[in-house]
């Protein structure tokens, strides 16, 4: 069902001030920009070998990134594994027994199809299931 580590999501309170150590002094390429609205956050992706780092920085007070940052602080927020089919991958995660955020795939950045599984499902780690457009 996984295919590899997609990501790495890190939420940061500013892209502008966190963007500069990932891309500067860790030389990792730079993507661009994306603001997910669905989601209520602007995304930074960078690219880390076959994997990506995202930064995440809530656009809302409400945003889930802002809820994180406000509770935990800036740092890693979930893990996301790459799938061919992200319903079949919630489906066989509900069939096994997995407590899943989403019941049907939503939209991602850069063009994904995302679901998370409930971190008391996955020993407090999020954990997201991306499906890439192709």
């Amino acid at each position: 069902m996984l295919k590899k580590i997609n990501h790495i999501g890190i939420a940061v309170k500013s892209l502008e001030e966190a963007l500069p150590f990932y891309r500067d002094n860790l030389a990792m390429p730079f993507a661009g920009i994306e603001e997910v609205a669905e989601q209520k956050v602007r995304v930074a992706m960078l690219q880390i070998g076959e994997s990506k780092i995202e930064l995440l920085e809530p656009t809302s007070e409400d945003s889930p990134i802002a809820k994180f940052l406000e509770k935990n602080g800036s740092g890693v927020h979930h893990l996301a594994y790459e799938v061919d089919d992200c319903a079949a991958a919630i489906a066989k995660m509900v069939a096994d027994g997995a407590r899943m955020i989403d019941s049907a795939p939503r939209n991602g950045a850069h063009g994904t199809k995302i679901a998370f599984v409930h971190p008391k499902s996955s020993n407090g780690i999020l954990t997201e299931l991306c499906q890439c457009g192709h």
